[in-house]
């Protein structure tokens, strides 16, 4: 299994950001996918998540600005950032979970899979 992240770098505040995460060598459309970050200096998180069972869910700092979204014909995931802010600033990572249905979709604990991440800097 390969998860291959792409799409970070450098945005100014209020800008925008598309992370891409290309998946291979995993049924896609049966898995939990999920976006997570590493802030400077903390644990990583869970941003984004898509579960087949449960649907979307975000944690509540970047709702309304990240929308995670995905092409099941070219068994990729993305994350589309507006409004970013300076504490958006980390490492981020695209992972994927052998299961769907997560009882704690946000919990880096229920991944199996993961990206090596892609910078996002926000200055």
């Amino acid at each position: 299994v390969q998860l291959v992240e792409s799409g970070g770098g450098l945005a100014q505040p209020g800008g925008s950001m598309r992370l891409s995460c290309d998946t291979s060598g995993l049924s896609y459309n049966k898995y939990c996918m999920g976006w997570f970050r590493q802030l400077p200096g903390k644990e990583r998180e869970g941003v984004a998540v898509l579960d087949r069972i449960v649907g979307t869910t975000c944690v509540d700092s970047v709702k309304g600005r990240f929308t995670i979204s995905e092409d099941n014909a070219k068994a990729s995931l993305y994350l589309q950032m507006n409004d970013l802010k300076v504490e958006d600033t980390g490492v981020y990572y695209c992972a994927a979970a052998a299961a769907a249905g997560l009882d704690y979709p946000l919990d880096l604990a229920g991944y199996n899979w993961w990206g090596q991440g892609t910078q996002v800097t926000v200055s």
